[in-house]
């Protein structure tokens, strides 16, 4: 008697991450199963008969699939509103001021082979496995195997551009015009910066010029991404950007990731200005914002791996410190739950209450120019101010026994700090008040054999010797 086999797995498995979908074009992602994640979405966020916005980013593969993705939602009853090449944080903006679901391509800040989809709810908000993506992944299972069922009713695709609604927007939450002039060296990526920049920042969305010299460094959209990896997280992809600052004598530096939602900081003598000093100065800047304007029980976010200082911060300008689990969807979340002002990342992802919550780099670079340019002082006296502690960053080590390494460094640490299984394990060091603090987390990674470490101490010597104890227990 033959047994059954069992059916093999959905390819849509492997590509449906925790926040996004994400994979390697023509193997995890085809046309054929973005088109069914569109007609999925649809369903999922009930946007029959309704908008659906959908924007690409400048991969080879992105203009395809969002044809793809239009094909299955209009097929499901939706009305597309093709926004065509855009950042992540101007599909937001489009969501947000549309009060409408949206799709973005993109895979951020992966290598050229890969490309991926962020999906917002109306109003910007997140979807993650646990609000809605395990629903979009299962059934486009279902329509993969049986076919798009067409509504009698289908939708119609128009277009949009929304790229000088979106500037004019970032330019009436932050105001630039009374700053002193800046030279700034901006380092795109061959990403979507390079669009939305000259935007933003300057004149080519029609806006008034700001006191702005901007530098342009690989601005020519390019998803092959010829010159580096649009990952500024890798100190390797900061390099160009850094001697550039030097070489123009710039004030400061700005790199953004591929999809343009990330920002990271140099300072004019190239060296990089962490994202919890960055998180700590915007969320400065905003507490006194809506303290000015009345406002009196204000919460903050930060993500549990941001610097000692950002809370410190926070509780120094007369705010709440909310902290969080690591992750995108998650923290849009907590934003809406608590009505935070501004949440912060050390990924250097920044959320912002007056952009329906969602993250956007370019918003969180204005402040730091707003801030900087207001002060006659180098842009490393600011951040020295808010980096008082050293940090580790963020150190992956490919683990073949996850669960063991874990106990190892339990073992070893208790007794000596205090656990906390918010995300992963974070331990606080049980430290004398004469001794230097110290702070270590450990979380396992959602879809590889990895560990990440990050650690911090009151002094650089406390901090790499915490390190250096955690990584020999966790490499074994």
């Amino acid at each position: 008697m033959n047994s059954a086999q069992p059916a093999p797995p959905s390819p849509l498995a492997a590509v449906v991450k925790a926040y996004d979908v994400r994979g390697i074009v023509g193997e995890g992602l085809t046309d054929e199963v973005v088109a069914a994640l569109g007609a999925a979405f649809v369903d999922e966020v009930g946007a029959a008969g309704a908008r659906v916005v959908v924007g690409h980013d400048m991969r080879g593969s992105s203009p395809g699939f969002a044809t793809a993705f239009a094909r299955g939602a209009t097929a499901r009853g939706a009305d597309v509103v093709a926004i065509g090449l855009c950042s992540t944080d101007e599909s937001y903006y489009a969501s947000g001021s549309l009060d409408a679901p949206a799709a973005m391509f993109t895979a951020s800040h992966n290598p050229a082979a890969y490309n991926g989809i962020k999906f917002s709810r109306a109003g910007a908000k997140g979807i993650s496995l646990d609000t809605g993506l395990a629903a979009i992944r299962d059934r486009a299972a279902v329509y993969l195997e049986r076919g798009i069922d067409a509504v009698a009713q289908p939708g119609s695709i128009a277009t949009a551009d929304v790229l000088v609604e979106y500037a004019a927007y970032l330019r009436s939450l932050v105001d630039l015009s009374g700053i002193r002039p800046l030279k700034v060296v901006v380092d795109a990526g061959n990403g979507m910066g390079g669009l939305t920049v000259p935007a933003v920042l300057g004149e080519a969305a029609g806006l008034p010029a700001l006191p702005l010299e901007i530098v342009p460094l690989y601005f020519e959209l390019d998803g092959t991404f010829p010159n580096h990896e649009a990952n500024p997280l890798e100190p390797a992809n900061l390099v160009d950007l850094q001697r550039a600052v030097v070489e123009h004598g710039a004030d400061l530096g700005l790199a953004f990731d591929g999809d343009a939602d990330r920002c990271f900081v140099v300072d004019g003598s190239g060296d990089a200005v962490s994202p919890s000093a960055v998180a700590a100065v915007v969320a400065l800047r905003e507490v006194a914002r809506v303290r000015a304007a009345g406002e009196e029980d204000v919460n903050v976010i930060h993500n549990l791996i941001t610097s000692l200082a950002v809370p410190e911060t926070i509780v120094a300008a007369g705010a709440n410190p909310v902290r969080t689990r690591v992750g995108h969807s998650l923290i849009k979340d907590r934003m809406a739950e608590t009505a935070a002002v501004f949440g912060g990342e050390h990924s250097a992802h920044y959320y912002f209450r007056d952009f329906w919550g969602a993250d956007n780099g370019m918003l969180a670079a204005m402040h730091v120019l707003a801030e900087f340019g207001a002060q006659d002082a180098p842009l490393a006296e600011l951040a020295a101010r808010f980096t008082p502690y050293a940090m580790s960053g963020e150190i992956n080590s490919t683990v073949d026994d996850v669960p063991s390494a874990y106990t190892r460094v339990v073992e070893a640490f208790t007794g000596r700090g205090d656990f906390d299984e918010l995300d992963g394990l974070t331990v606080t060091g049980l430290t004398a008040e004469d001794e230097p603090f110290w702070w270590f987390n450990v979380r396992p990674s959602n879809t590889e054999p990895l560990l990440r470490l990050n650690v911090e101490g009151e002094d650089e010597q406390t901090m790499r010797a915490i390190r250096d104890e955690v990584l020999a227990l966790i490499r074994g």
